[in-house]
C-alpha cells in the first residue's frame, strides 16, 4: 500500500500511532483472528478491542467479517489487507500545487441505468417506494443523500473550470461507499467499476454492506438497511490510477481527457463482474462521513512549470 503526506491519509498515521494497534498487524500477520483471540491475546476487554480494529479498518489496514463460530453464534473475523505500507515524501523542488474543490450531490446524477434491489431517499423521506428505479427520476431526487442499486450504473456530470494556463496533476474523487445487500451483510462483496469522461478506470471490490448505526443517519432511517459505508479516495495521476494507494490500472490523468469543458463519472456493478453486490452511495447527513461526491484536481501554473525547470 503506497500512501502519501497528505490529510487525506490521516486516519492510516492514525492506526498506526498505537502500540496496541501495532501489535494487532503482528498478530493478523500470521493468521485471521476473531475480536475475542485479539483481547484475550493483549489483555484487553473484547470492546477496547473492537475499538482499535475499527481505527484499524477506517485505515484500510484491516478486513473484517462476520462468519459462523462455535455453536452458530457470530463472530467478527479481523484479517490485514495490506503487506506492505510505503509513505510518499514530499520531493524537494516541487512546483506548488493548487486544487479545484468541486463536491456533487448524490442525488444530482445525470444518466443511469439500474436493477432492484435499490431506493433513493432525501434526510427527511423515502421517494417514492423501494426496489421501484422509476423512483429516481422523481424531481425530487437532486435533494436526495443517500441512494442504491443492486446492479447497472449511475453518472454524473460536472463543470471543469480549469484555464488553459493551468497544469493538471492529479485528480481525486472522494465518495463514502459499500455494497449493496438486502437489508445488510458485512460479507457482501462487490465488484465496482469506475469510469472518468468514458474511459474505465479500474474495478474495487467492497467488502460488505454495513449494518449497526450510521454516525450521521436521521432518527426515523431504518436499523434494518444500509447504515454507513467506507471512505474511499480514487485518485488518477501520472503514475496510473490508484483507490487509498493501491494500484487498480495503468490509466493516467494524461488519459481521461481531463480538460474537457465538462466531466462524466459513473460508478458501475456490471453484469460480468465476479461480485455482483450493488452500491451504495452515502452523501452529507448519511452514513459516517458528512460529505457528497467531492472532486479535487490539484494544478501546477504553466509559468511556474518553467521557472521551475529553468533553476
Amino acid at each position: 500500500m503506497k500512501i502519501e503526506l497528505t490529510e487525506n491519509y490521516l486516519p492510516v498515521f492514525e492506526a498506526i500511532s498505537s502500540n496496541v494497534r501495532i501489535q494487532v498487524i503482528h498478530l493478523l500477520s500470521q493468521r485471521p483472528m476473531n475480536i475475542k483471540e485479539l483481547a484475550e491475546a493483549l489483555g484487553l476487554s473484547s470492546a477496547i478491542m473492537t475499538m482499535h480494529v475499527k481505527k484499524l479498518e477506517k485505515a484500510g489496514l484491516v478486513r473484517s467479517e462476520m462468519t459462523p463460530g462455535k455453536g452458530g453464534a457470530a463472530q467478527k473475523v479481523c484479517r490485514l489487507t495490506v503487506e506492505d505500507l510505503e509513505v510518499a515524501f514530499p520531493a524537494k523542488n516541487v512546483v506548488p500545487r493548487e486544487v479545484r474543490r468541486t463536491e456533487v450531490s448524490v442525488g444530482h446524477f445525470t444518466d443511469l441505468n439500474i436493477q432492484p434491489t435499490c431506493g433513493i431517499c432525501t434526510r427527511n423521506s423515502v421517494i417514492g417506494i423501494f426496489d421501484d428505479p422509476r423512483c429516481f427520476l422523481d424531481p425530487d431526487r437532486l435533494n436526495a443523500k443517500i441512494l442504491w442499486f443492486g446492479q447497472g450504473y449511475i453518472e454524473y456530470k460536472l463543470p471543469n473550470y480549469l484555464m488553459g494556463s493551468e497544469v493538471p496533476e492529479e485528480l481525486e474523487i472522494s465518495m463514502e461507499i459499500s455494497s449493496e445487500a438486502p437489508y445488510t451483510n458485512n460479507n457482501w462483496p462487490s465488484d465496482i467499476t469506475f469510469y472518468f469522461n468514458g474511459v474505465r478506470l479500474g474495478m474495487w471490490t467492497s467488502p460488505g454492506d454495513f449494518g449497526g448505526k450510521g454516525k450521521l443517519n436521521p432518527p426515523w432511517w431504518f436499523e434494518s438497511v444500509n447504515q454507513y459505508g467506507l471512505l474511499k479516495h480514487l485518485i488518477v495521476k501520472k503514475e496510473g490510477t490508484f483507490m487509498d494507494g493501491i494500484k487498480l490500472s495503468d490509466v493516467t490523468i494524461d488519459e481521461i481527457d481531463v480538460r474537457n469543458s465538462q466531466w462524466t463519472f459513473r460508478i458501475a456493478v456490471e453484469s460480468d463482474a465476479e461480485h455482483i453486490g450493488g452500491v451504495t452511495l452515502f452523501g452529507s447527513g448519511f452514513g459516517n462521513h458528512n460529505q457528497d461526491l467531492v472532486f479535487r484536481l490539484y494544478y501546477t501554473k504553466a509559468d511556474q512549470e518553467q521557472a521551475a525547470s529553468a533553476k
